[in-house]
């Protein structure tokens, strides 16, 4: 908010002088004479509405008194020009007060409860939050401005008006950031065009939108901006008479049917010909749409007559067709879209609208202010921005870290959308790139964590498919179903994204408490006692013991255990100092026992694998055990327990490193999925052979999970490498012998691990 403006202290007169009366009569005047021009557009207020922003406005001119903005006039024009923009949305009078105020508490020491007991709780909580706001910096450090990202955003979700006025005093900011040092105008103009551009086009604010991007353009590219000014000066002057025909045919054509039609001329902004000619690489003279007209009408049925007599007149340029009314827009922008070929070969668009569709293509959320009036309260725009508005506050219960946040709304802010149907025909928009994956989260989180496989269009296809307009998507669920890690690096919405991440994080902590109970439990043995002490009974004794290792709770204790966060041994050691004060000695005949059976390189507790620990338990990729091998188990830092084979090199290198990290693995009796681990076949090259290896381990009851192939072109004979899920060793062997016995099989044998 001050990015643009000086607010010197009010000098203290000097003893026996007074300030200069013409100085201070020519700028009372000038804010009068501004709040003046802001009082007539507050007719759809009513008096005692118009009263209260006047009362506002006394006490902000009075806060403000001798500070000036860097262009030299007294600072109050600049809360009276966001409030006058304000105004346009036909905000309600405690958003018009709040926009007056907005800089009362941060510069001229007025105070929350100042506010709070002179003009109520919605005034001061505004105030307050856009104050809030106003401090924050988005420095270039990427967790900085992700954090100011995020709580900009949580201001907004809480209350849209928050970045209405936020955006009205942007919008005045950048009007007059000519006055400001040319220093300041590029991290200004990027901020706005990075930041609060995007905000404005994701609430449906269009005019603000496009005035925010060309006041960015001309700061940040003032050379240009310049140059493609001049050329579509020129431009339009050459085509003038062209559109001025185009205009009298069409009307012509409208009042032949006698329809009533508005038509407004539309040209393109400057940034977005700059965007057009940088992104397709174009010369100016290649950019042929940079006139259009918006037909308004009264009714919805009357826009599509309106087309029809168009296409008439003149002939639509294939594939330009766009229907946004049918299908709105994620922010609630409704009309159609067509191209045609004007007289001299000039493309030209046409938008057709209605008249309430043309305010909110132009204000957006704020729409909803603008028909309040006429009771038509809850537009398209509204609800769909509010929904994106809650979506933000979905994310932030299940996201703590501003960096992910920032990752998970990047996305939606720049929403280039596909439409595609439920199979009940509802209409849901997504970012372009969404995969079924997106969209069962779109349905419900419930839907998103259950889903097991998909079909568009009636015919199944995997959860990474990227999605089309039109699909029609159904999604198969399953109870048992749950999300997989590998559905982050494909899924493209934030709001997928975070109810992945947090189901997957909560699972962890889960049972990595579960883990890490085991493993402590284990290492009390080691000390002497046969189970964990309860909570109940000794309440004092945890206490001490989570002030002793900085925990919380005994579950996040429990968790750090089982995450290799901490040593399940020295807690236990802990654990048994403070119970002997507490007077419990440990049992001798157990402290014998488990160290006469402890082995010699372990220096924790054993745990029992039978494959259902899910996300506590990582079985390595660079040795894949399977039941029978010998295992060991690596409590990594902040990664859970990780299962090698007691050969693995890598496993070697860290017990000689880390070998108190390391504890005891068994196999379970009865393993209750099947493990992972690779083969090595060489064949000799012929027709089938692939599909015989395939055939031979489908029956001896042995999943392919991946197939790799040698690089080079096929020669006589080949490796296949392969990694597939078997039982147990036994297992693995027999499949192995089959595939010997398949023709064209060379060899075949088990990658195992080097020493």
């Amino acid at each position: 908010m001050n990015e643009v403006l000086t607010k010197p202290p009010a000098p203290e007169p000097r003893p026996g002088s007074v300030p200069a009366a013409g100085a201070s009569t020519a700028a009372a005047n000038a804010a009068a004479a501004s709040f003046a021009s802001l009082t007539e557009n507050l007719d759809y207020l009513d008096a005692a509405s118009i009263e209260q922003v006047r009362q506002a406005y006394k006490f902000a001119d009075k806060a403000h008194l001798g500070q000036l903005r860097s262009s030299g006039e007294p600072y109050i024009t600049h809360p009276i020009a966001v409030a006058a923009q304000c105004a346009t949305w036909k905000l309600d009078a405690q958003a018009l007060m709040a926009a007056l105020l907005h800089d009362a508490m941060e510069d001229c020491g007025v105070t929350k409860a100042d506010l709070l007991e002179r003009f109520g709780p919605q005034v001061a909580e505004l105030v307050d939050g856009l104050t809030k706001l106003d401090k924050l910096q988005f420095n270039t450090r990427e967790e900085n401005q992700a954090e100011s990202f995020r709580k900009m955003l949580l201001a907004m979700a809480r209350d849209v008006r928050v970045i209405l006025i936020k955006l009205a005093d942007r919008t005045h900011n950048m009007r007059t950031l000519s006055d400001m040092p040319r220093t300041k105008w590029g991290r200004i103009a990027s901020e706005t065009l990075e930041i609060y551009a995007p905000i404005a086009h994701r609430l449906g604010l269009n005019q603000t939108y496009r005035e925010l991007q060309d006041l960015s353009f001309r700061h940040l590219h003032p050379w240009r901006y310049a140059t493609l000014s001049k050329a579509v000066s020129k431009a339009r002057n050459r085509r003038r008479d062209i559109i001025q025909k185009v205009q009298t045919e069409v009307d012509a054509a409208f009042a032949r049917i006698g329809m009533k039609a508005r038509l407004a001329g539309r040209e393109k902004t400057l940034y977005a010909i700059y965007q057009k000619m940088d992104t397709k690489h174009l010369s100016f003279a290649q950019v042929t749409d940079i006139y259009g007209f918006r037909v308004i009408v009264s009714s919805v049925t009357e826009c599509y007559t309106a087309l029809g007599v168009l296409h008439q007149l003149y002939k639509p340029v294939p594939g330009r067709f766009k229907d946004h009314i049918a299908i709105a827009k994620l922010n609630g922008y409704q009309s159609l879209h067509t191209t045609l070929v004007g007289p001299s070969g000039i493309n030209i668009e046409f938008q057709m609208r209605t008249e309430e569709m043309h305010v909110v293509a132009e204000a957006g959320v704020a729409a909803h202010w603008l028909y309040k009036a006429q009771n038509a309260e809850g537009s398209t725009a509204e609800r769909l921005g509010t929904k994106w508005l809650q979506s933000l506050l979905d994310i932030q219960n299940e996201t703590r870290d501003a960096a992910e946040f920032w990752d998970h709304v990047k996305v939606d802010l720049f929403p280039d959308a596909v439409y595609v149907f439920t199979p009940k025909s509802q209409i849901m928009a997504l970012p372009r790139g969404a995969t079924v994956v997106d969209f069962a989260y779109a349905i419900h989180s419930n839907v998103g964590d259950r889903a097991t496989a998909a079909k568009i269009n009636n015919e199944q296809v995997p959860l990474r498919t990227e999605l089309k307009n039109g699909d029609v998507v159904e999604i198969i669920t399953a109870p048992v179903s749950t999300p997989n890690p590998a559905w982050l690096g494909f899924v493209r919405t934030g709001r997928a994204r975070s109810k992945i991440r947090h189901y997957l994080k909560t699972l962890a902590h889960t049972e990595s408490a579960g883990l890490g109970e085991k493993l402590l439990t284990q290492a009390l043995r080691a000390e002497g006692l046969e189970r964990l002490p309860s909570d109940e009974e000794n309440h004092a004794l945890w206490e001490k013991l989570l002030r002793f290792t900085g925990n919380r709770t005994r579950t996040e204790l429990m968790t750090d255990i089982g995450l290799g966060k901490r040593i399940a041994g020295i807690v236990a050691k802990r654990l048994m100092v403070l119970m002997a004060e507490h007077g419990h000695r440990p049992d001798a005949l157990l402290l014998t026992r488990e160290r006469y059976t402890s082995h010699e390189n372990v220096s924790q507790g054993g745990v029992t694998l039978d494959g259902s620990e899910n996300a506590s338990v990582q079985y390595a990729s660079c040795c894949r055990p399977v039941p029978g091998d010998p295992i060991v188990g690596y409590l990594g830092r902040g990664e859970g327990l990780v299962v090698h084979n007691a050969q693995c090199g890598v496993a070697r290198k860290l017990q000689h490193k880390d070998s108190e990290r390391f504890i005891t693995v068994d196999w379970a009796d009865e393993p209750t999925r099947m493990f992972e681990t690779g083969i090595v076949v060489t064949v000799t090259n012929g027709k089938g052979v692939l599909a015989r290896i395939a055939a031979e381990l489908a029956s001896s009851e042995a999943d392919i999970v991946h197939v790799d192939m040698d690089e080079e072109k096929a020669m006589d004979t080949t490796d296949l490498r392969l990694v597939v899920a078997v039982r147990d060793q036994p297992h693995i062997e027999a499949a192995l012998r089959n595939l010997r016995r398949t023709t064209a099989v060379l060899r075949a044998f088990r990658i195992l691990p080097s020493l």
